[in-house]
């Protein structure tokens, strides 16, 4: 089709970027500093044909800009750019290529797994650096021109602070696939995340925020099409405003945003896990869909003096350039559409390191990560960062900024090394039990900065952890190759599912005690979606392309003796203070009582020998935080027993003042035993158990 200067078209602002309706027509501006020419292109209402293509006529800077009279929402385009095709130079412009505009809020359509997106010839001895003549138009979706969305009323927020925030990380499918009692039409969907039966489960879960793998809309990898198998989390991210189309319900992309009201109205936060350290255009053989056609060498992140090639330090092919002015802005651009028109409450940034890196390497003053901070939209989200990547130097536990919470896996590795019987494992397990302070107590970080977790999306779950040594991956098409190598589990004496009631019974022990080390640490609790039910993938630890009963939660198999287990730790966190203390723990006296608020015991009551590897557990007394402002104080005390051993012991517990008795409210060798006050200050404590102490008043 041959490009036409639209004479209709006019003038139109470089500002906002992407294509927006005023009631009348549409602003068009596309950012792109290396282009030579930028044109529009308009399709029929099914997608298929190609009706109208318009050079935009002006240019302010690096972008390209019209005003497109009648253009109304529901129209369908897709951008093409001319410019030099010079890989080496890092430039890959092609405008046989349909791309999609950065800032398109909804897609029409699906890829197509095909030759057609790709920028050059696969057939081509040259490979990459040859140029490919074919239109990608009818393997591409197409974007969707939409109104403006209205903004989030004011009140609707739950606003939890972070010291009362418990996050269930949940697949946006997996979650409902096989909740039986949904509608078929709402199960896997946007809208059944906020069914009336989901809303009234996780409320009585005692969860309270919901933190979804990646809704941006992503692309299956080809060589999973090829397996038969589908990128089933979606971190393959190609368009950061629109969402994923699988998942949508009968009311379409609005039924995202009721079900987010429908969560807020019944308390409960909607965080999302995004991914920005890349996009799903791969490396340099892979298609050419989006950023790569607009402007590959502002976008992404290119190796020194070989162009051609990208920086990977996301291991997924490039890396986006997050350095860039524009890049920067798509990036906030798009998480403040996320806020502000969804209303999502928060963040959880995949391989955050690779956001914080400067041409110098990671920088916690790093341009994103400062302007996060001083957005005055941004800086009221919870912003919750993987403080890892693939790149040199790329692991940054506890070195990003106050206001950042963390995910924390030296808490997941710490505490299955303790209850799987490592050496040194309870001096690990006391340095998480206090919010890992010796990671992130600086800079006036608060101890909820430490995001603490058993198990998530990626790994073993909690019931796999306890039931397999070995990962088993073979469905993944990788000859059982990927997936973490060392995932300190302990199948408890035999490999896989078994019906010897002593092996059962000690893997519910040690699932319930690997929960409780979880909710009963500073810090801020993770719960990944399942595990309170003991669900297992069956030993797979990378089920990221199982889209089957594989990566969906298997609700009828769902242990409810575990279950009931969860809500009860989940709302005795709830109900005592000191256990989810904002202010670190560092043994200081308390100005009101001048005694610790914290101090360490043998299980015995005595000493305890931090130099022993063979430590097996230990007695810890908490108060509030010698920091707790006095008009917050309430005087509330705790002690926790922990033993990993083979053997009953008895622990001592200090005496408390006149009046006070402590009372015995939590045995995960006795889940179902309720909360009884305790006769004598020595108290068993069962084989492979916790017992938590409260001091309370007296009969």
């Amino acid at each position: 089709m041959t490009p036409q200067a639209g004479s209709r078209l006019q003038a139109g602002r470089p500002d906002p970027l992407g294509v927006h309706w005023d009631g009348e027509g549409a602003n068009v501006a596309v950012f792109s500093e290396h282009a030579t020419c930028m044109e529009l292109c308009l399709f029929s209402e099914d997608g298929r044909r190609e009706t109208e293509r318009l050079v935009l006529p002006e240019r302010s800077g690096p972008v390209w800009h019209a005003y497109v009279p009648d253009l109304a929402p529901g129209a369908l385009y897709g951008l093409r750019a001319h410019g030099p095709y010079a890989p080496n130079e890092g430039h890959r412009f092609n405008p046989n290529k349909l791309l999609l505009d950065p800032y398109a809020r909804a897609l029409h359509g699906h890829f197509a797994a095909g030759d057609e997106c790709l920028g050059y010839d696969p057939a081509s001895p040259e490979g990459d650096l040859s140029f490919s003549r074919t239109d990608s138009a009818p393997a591409m979706p197409k974007c969707v021109v939409t109104a403006p969305a209205p903004p989030v009323p004011a009140g609707e927020r739950p606003d939890t602070p972070w010291s009362e925030t418990v996050i269930y990380e949940a697949h946006p499918k997996g979650l409902t696939r096989l909740w039986t009692s949904l509608p078929e039409e709402l199960r896997g969907t946007y809208e059944g995340l906020a069914a009336e039966p989901v809303l009234e489960y996780l409320v009585s879960l005692g969860v309270t925020a919901l933190e979804l793998l990646p809704v941006h809309a992503f692309l299956d990898d080809r060589w999973l099409l090829e397996k038969g198998l589908l990128n089933y989390w979606g971190y393959n991210s190609i368009a950061f405003f629109a969402l994923e189309p699988r998942y949508l319900g009968p009311a379409g992309p609005s039924g995202f945003r009721e079900a987010v009201r429908k969560l807020h109205a019944a308390g409960l936060e909607v965080i999302l896990d995004v991914v920005y350290n890349h996009s799903a255009e791969g490396d340099q053989t892979g298609p050419t869909l989006s950023f790569r056609g607009l402007d590959n060498a502002a976008y992404y992140r290119l190796r020194e003096g070989q162009e051609r090639y990208y920086c990977n330090d996301s291991g997924c092919g490039n890396t986006l350039d997050v350095s860039h002015p524009y890049v920067l802005r798509l990036v906030l651009d798009s998480l403040r559409w996320w806020v502000e028109a969804m209303g999502v409450d928060g963040f959880r940034f995949d391989l955050a390191t690779t956001l914080g890196r400067e041409a110098h390497g990671f920088d916690p003053r790093g341009g994103f990560l400062d302007a996060l901070r001083q957005d005055p939209v941004l800086n009221r989200a919870k912003l919750i960062v993987e403080p890892w990547d693939l790149g040199p130097g790329g692991y940054r536990l506890g070195e990003f900024p106050p206001v950042f919470a963390e995910w924390n896996d030296a808490f997941r590795d710490g505490m299955r090394r303790f209850w799987r019987g490592d050496a040194h494992g309870a001096q690990h397990m006391a340095e998480r039990l206090l919010g890992s302070a010796g990671t992130f107590d600086r800079d006036g970080r608060r101890s909820w900065s430490s995001v603490n977790f058993i198990a998530c999306h990626d790994g073993f779950t909690l019931a796999d952890v306890t039931a397999y040594g070995e990962k088993c991956n073979e469905a993944n098409g990788e000859d059982n190759r990927d997936g973490h190598q060392e995932n300190l589990s302990d199948n408890c004496g035999v490999e896989g599912a078994s019906g010897d009631s002593e092996i059962r019974r000690r893997r519910d022990r040690r699932r319930r005690n690997l929960l409780a080390s979880v909710f009963l640490a500073q810090g801020t609790p993770m719960l990944r979606a399942g595990d309170e039910v003991a669900d297992s993938q069956r030993g797979n630890n990378n089920a990221w392309c199982q889209d089957n009963e594989v990566g969906w939660i298997d609700w009828a198999a769902s242990d409810t003796n575990l279950l009931r287990f969860t809500r009860r730790l989940i709302a005795l966190r709830r109900t005592h203070s000191c256990l989810r203390q904002s202010r670190f723990l560092r043994g200081r006296e308390r100005a009101e009582d001048g005694m610790p608020d914290v101090q360490w015991f043998g299980l015995g009551g005595g000493p305890i020998d931090w130099g022993d590897p063979g430590l097996d557990g230990f007695c810890v007394l908490l108060r509030e935080s010698a920091e707790t402002p006095a008009f917050a104080v309430n005087g509330e005390c705790m002690a926790l027993a922990f033993n990993r051993s083979s053997a009953e012991v008895s622990t001592r517990l200090p005496a408390l003042a006149y009046g006070c008795v402590w009372l015995r409210v939590l045995d995960t060798a006795r889940p179902e035993a309720p909360q009884t006050p305790c006769s004598d200050l020595l108290q068993p404590v069962s084989p492979e158990s916790i017992v938590a102490f409260e001091a309370g008043a007296g009969p």
